[in-house]
């Protein structure tokens, strides 16, 4: 068999053309930079294990708008997971895990405040890694030690908890028991509703790692003759209402944004609930971006959510994208810098759908001024990196079912 063979200006040529080729991919290359990898951490097995699956439904959709529209920077972006169990240590370890060994660029979440604060302090504050939690809601992120790299995309509590005094007052209740999570989120929503409640409020604290019984707590809260228990709790809730409920001590519960909850209905029973009204993080309806989402949430699995902070989710991916591709770089710093400008005016205004996402990474890419308005809020954020208006609900639970009763806007400004 003859071998191939070339002549010298033969070999010459070829040797030019794989020299173009392998400089063509290599500029190719270069262009379209580092892929864009986002973490999600949550809870998928603590006391938010229902909002953690949930939430993500959220992560996802802004994911699959974000590559069709062809990605950050010319590359799909991808998201990898971590499970907090709500445990402040173990979050830092898997924020750890999640920049160390998977290497993602920013974060999404945590869902606690405890656990955020955490992560912020140890991790990604120290690492320059962009944060956004998408219903940490403690007034302590406001002061956080995170180097500007902390954001949220849901109201702080220290709205939530003025909304909640004004819920309490409005039910017709003068004196009330308060039962909630030593923690953070705990701490810092009782604080401001019993600044903000102009009755009498007897309060009592539990362990946020858990405990067999709350009946301490429930008693030393009913103790100052309250006739409504105010709880702020999280998946603990089933267990201090059972409690509540077959000891007598109350019978009547108002709830905030940790209670809402449609596992309770089949734990504690229909009739257990009726009536309970409470108070949660929300969206307006009637917004333009919140309409063009929930048609296109609908669209891709069958109905709206039930829980909160899922298009708050879906706000923070989205915009870590957009600063992603305006910055022309995966750097933290650079993300950073621009969350900001892409998420408040001036600029165009880009809705939180598959053809607002395209426009606005375009527009972005293109280093014009975006306004990104979010599913949930504006997202107009300070310098702390607090929205600075937004909407809470007033929801019950009505005939077995969560129900919004009123959607009610706030401004920071």
């Amino acid at each position: 068999m003859r071998g191939f063979w070339l002549s010298a200006p033969g070999r010459f040529s070829l040797l030019l053309a794989l020299i173009a080729v392998l400089t063509l991919g290599a500029a190719a290359c270069e262009d379209e930079g580092e892929q864009l990898k986002i973490g999600y951490l949550a809870d998928f097995s603590g006391p938010l294990a229902e909002y953690g699956a949930d939430i993500e439904t959220g992560v996802q959709l802004a994911i699959k708008h974000i590559n069709d529209a062809g990605g950050v920077n010319g590359q799909d972006v991808v998201y990898v997971t971590g499970d907090t169990r709500v445990d402040p240590t173990q979050s830092v370890e898997e924020a750890r895990r999640l920049v160390d060994v998977e290497g993602v660029h920013a974060i999404v979440g945590p869902l606690a405040s405890t656990a955020t604060l955490a992560v912020a302090d140890s991790v990604t504050g120290p690492g320059g890694i962009p944060h956004i939690s998408p219903s940490a809601t403690s007034p302590a992120l406001t002061d956080a030690d995170d180097d500007g790299y902390l954001f949220r995309t849901t109201g702080s509590d220290a709205v939530q908890g003025v909304v909640l005094a004004n819920l309490v007052e409005s039910e017709g209740h003068t004196n009330v028991g308060v039962i909630f999570r030593d923690d953070a989120w705990g701490q810092g929503l009782s604080e401001v509703f019993t600044a903000n409640f102009s009755g009498t409020a007897t309060l009592a604290s539990y362990s946020a790692d858990g405990q067999p019984s709350y009946l301490a707590e429930l008693q030393q809260a009913a103790s100052g003759g309250a006739e409504v228990l105010v709880a702020m709790g999280f998946a603990e809730t089933e267990v201090f209402l059972r409690e509540s409920i077959e000891n007598d001590i109350f019978t009547r519960f108002i709830f905030t944004d940790g209670n809402k909850s449609e596992d309770l209905i089949e734990q504690l029973g229909a009739d257990a609930l009726e009536g309970v009204v409470g108070t949660a993080p929300s969206s307006n309806p009637d917004n333009a971006s919140t309409k063009a989402w929930t048609a296109a949430y609908v669209a891709e699995y069958g109905a709206e959510p039930s829980l909160p902070f899922v298009r708050e989710a879906y706000d923070a991916v989205i915009a870590i994208a957009l600063a992603a591709e305006a910055a022309g770089s995966t750097d933290g710093e650079a993300i950073r810098d621009e969350l900001v400008r892409i998420a408040g005016p001036p600029g165009a205004t880009y809705v939180a759908d598959a053809a607002g996402i395209e426009a606005a990474l375009e527009a972005a890419g293109d280093g014009d001024d975006i306004n990104y308005e979010g599913a949930a809020t504006p997202i107009d954020w300070n310098a702390a990196g607090d929205v600075t208006s937004g909407f809470m609900e007033i929801y019950g639970y009505r005939g077995g079912e969560l129900v919004t009763i009123e959607i009610q806007p706030f401004s920071l400004e």
